[in-house]
């Protein structure tokens, strides 16, 4: 008999009206008041290379799998995961723009991640975000936005907040493989750690 648990009554959802993502990368997950949102980018159109992002409304009609297809919580949802996505075409015109998510198919959960090390230029600790000019290209400015899974380490890697660093310090950044085509380009950090 299978467990009730790996169950999950599918729920209808217009089709129509939907858009179906793959390959999205969570940037961040928060909660407010039961519900989940969790932003995620995507490629719009691969050929092109124009990276979308979005907030998926996530509530308890969303219906989230895991890679073998069980159910999944939502609060299991972190930064990093590559999903698949299929969330409805009505958004809000916030940015990024958000929509409500009817079913999230997580892929993979150990984020695939690059290294930047180079000197911080500037720190919002407002927005949650730090600039820093790359030490492979000194002519480089790279923006690394904080989420609230981002872990940031002093040199002998204690967790310290964003407010502790400030332009001049150097850093290892970890973070997503990819970055926007904007100017300057962006990435979800993982890690930041001081270095020496």
């Amino acid at each position: 008999m299978e467990n009730n648990e790996d169950v999950q009554i599918p729920r209808p959802f217009p089709v129509r009206d939907s858009i179906r993502v793959t390959d999205a990368l969570i940037q961040s997950v928060t909660t407010d008041r039961g519900t989940t949102f969790v932003t995620i980018e995507y490629d719009d159109c691969p050929a092109c290379r124009n990276r979308m992002q979005v907030t998926l409304v996530v509530n308890r009609n969303t219906m989230i799998r895991d890679e073998r297809g069980r159910i999944l919580p939502a609060n299991e949802l972190e930064a990093g995961m590559v999903i698949d996505a299929t969330f409805s075409q009505a958004m809000t015109r916030s940015i990024p723009p958000q929509a409500q998510a009817f079913q999230i198919r997580v892929k993979t959960r150990q984020p695939a991640f690059a290294t930047t090390t180079g000197r911080i230029l500037d720190v919002n600790t407002r927005e949650q975000f730090i600039w820093i000019k790359s030490d492979e290209n000194p002519f480089s400015v790279l923006r690394f936005n904080i989420t609230p899974e981002t872990r940031i380490l002093d040199p002998i890697g204690r967790q310290i907040p964003l407010s502790n660093l400030f332009p001049g310090l150097r850093v290892r950044v970890e973070h997503a493989t990819f970055m926007t085509s904007s100017i300057p380009p962006q990435s979800p950090a993982f890690v930041i750690q001081v270095i020496r």
